[in-house]
């Protein structure tokens, strides 16, 4: 046995009840045999309905109408979409395939927004069909929505997207210039296109550059008035936080990093923020009560009778998912031990854009824990040919030294982790998706209208 001298502190990742209750029954060990060992991922939407109405009840609480669209890339899996069918709730798409989705697990057109840089002519044509919100990004793609709107004899429902002054070389959004010709151009296009509002999309985790940024389109929307457009809607797009680790871990763990700590010395640049405050509708709410020139967001749009619209991805899935790995052999490396997983890095995206996913992985022995377990230090790879296919490069402390059979939980993997790089890398199958509700569980399937009791 190995164990490093490198030592990095722990990150367990903050978990809902559910999770590590699932953990210690027999289910997740028969979810396992079922699905042909591993990798899969488990999802669990009741958690996911937690947090879209405590994001919708932070509106509420705030006295601001508004719509919470789930940003649908953050996760394919169609569990999550019959959740977005309750009152003020929605879905963000991009594609055919994704609005295609959303149409048939339930959700309304009306309450669907769909957004991207120049969107294909079936995708336009298919949101018109629907009467669905659509972002529009340049001043082609408003010429583009007309024409087609006019072929159908419907009316199309736009918001123009806003380059924020903080990203002036972006290539998303109008331009200042260009916004103000758009908004001439759009009264010209008369009955085709009913200019709704305003969006953007901001870099980064803040709140208060939100809050300001609305508040700028607030006056936007009375200058559109005054040409006659009914604009009365504002989209702030996503980027609510989510907080994976305490307060406590995170800063020891930034305060001490160290090259050591990592497998080939390979401590990534940049990683994601893993604690972050406000987080989730409690930076909702900061976004409303920031006070802009003496009055706070929600004030000034209730008084200009204006819908704050929001697209999060990653803060609806928090605490909703994790994923698990079979262990399939274990290996001495230098100062710590290299433990591969059945499966692919590519199943925990965050390593393929040259960063890493930090929580702690849960070792889950296959007969529980055992006389003469002693802690180890262990990098965690996948079981492809490629050097850098490796899902987790810190040597993270494990109660004991993983054997095939066991299994490795990675924890709060919902948001972005379990899809976004996918790959049928070595013909190898994509890790399903397991939809549980206490001791039920079933396969997520595109258009499976069920429900677990």
């Amino acid at each position: 046995m190995v164990v490093t001298t490198a030592l990095s502190p722990p990150l367990p990742a903050i978990e809902r009840p559910w999770a590590p209750r699932l953990r210690g029954t027999p289910l997740l060990r028969e979810i396992a045999h079922a699905v042909g060992g591993g990798p899969f991922h488990v999802i669990h939407p009741a958690t996911f309905a937690e947090n879209l109405a405590a994001v919708v009840g932070a509106l509420a609480a705030e006295d601001v109408p508004g719509v919470v669209y789930y940003g649908k890339k953050a996760n394919k899996a169609a569990a999550w979409l019959r959740e977005c069918t309750r009152p003020a709730t929605g879905v963000d798409v991009a594609s055919v395939p994704e609005l295609v989705h959303a149409l048939g697990n339930g959700v309304r057109g009306e309450a669907i927004g769909v957004t991207g840089a120049a969107k294909s002519d079936g995708l336009l044509w298919l949101a018109l069909r629907h009467h669905c919100l659509l972002a529009v990004d340049a001043a082609d793609e408003l010429e583009r929505v007309a024409a087609q709107a006019r072929g159908l004899g419907v009316t199309a429902d736009v918001l123009l997207r806003v380059r924020p002054p903080s990203a002036p070389t972006s290539r998303f959004g109008f331009s200042p210039v260009d916004l103000t010709a758009a908004l001439g151009r759009c009264a010209d296009l008369g009955d085709s296109v009913a200019l709704r509002g305003f969006s953007f999309h901001l870099d980064g985790y803040d709140p208060v550059a939100r809050a300001e940024l609305a508040a700028q389109l607030i006056q936007l929307c009375h200058q559109a008035r005054a040409l006659g457009h009914p604009a009365s809607k504002i989209n702030v797009g996503g980027g609510i936080a989510v907080s994976y680790v305490t307060h406590e871990d995170w800063h020891r763990f930034q305060e001490n990093k160290d090259d050591s700590w990592f497998h080939s010395g390979r401590n990534p640049l940049r990683t994601y923020p893993y604690h972050q405050s406000p987080a989730g509708a409690a930076m909702v709410t900061a976004m409303l009560r920031h006070d802009t020139d003496g009055v706070p967001l929600a004030g000034r749009l209730r008084d200009a009778g204006i819908e704050l619209l929001l697209e999060p991805g990653r803060a609806l899935l928090d605490g909703a998912g994790f994923s698990v790995f079979p262990v399939q052999g274990c290996k001495d490396s230098g100062d710590h031990l290299v433990t591969t997983v059945a499966g692919l890095s590519m199943s925990l995206s965050e390593q393929w854009k040259a960063s890493e996913f930090l929580p702690d992985p849960i070792l889950v022995r296959a007969g529980g824990p055992q006389v003469g377990d002693a802690p180890v230090r262990t990098a965690v790879a996948g079981s492809s040919c490629l050097e850098y296919d490796v899902l987790t490069w810190r040597a993270v402390r494990l109660p004991a030294r993983p054997a095939a059979g066991d299994l490795l939980v990675y924890p709060n993997t919902a948001g972005y982790q379990m899809d976004k790089n996918e790959s049928g890398f070595h013909q190898l199958p994509l890790p399903p998706k397991v939809v549980v509700a206490g001791d039920r569980w079933h396969i997520d399937a595109d258009y499976a209208i069920q429900e677990i009791p």
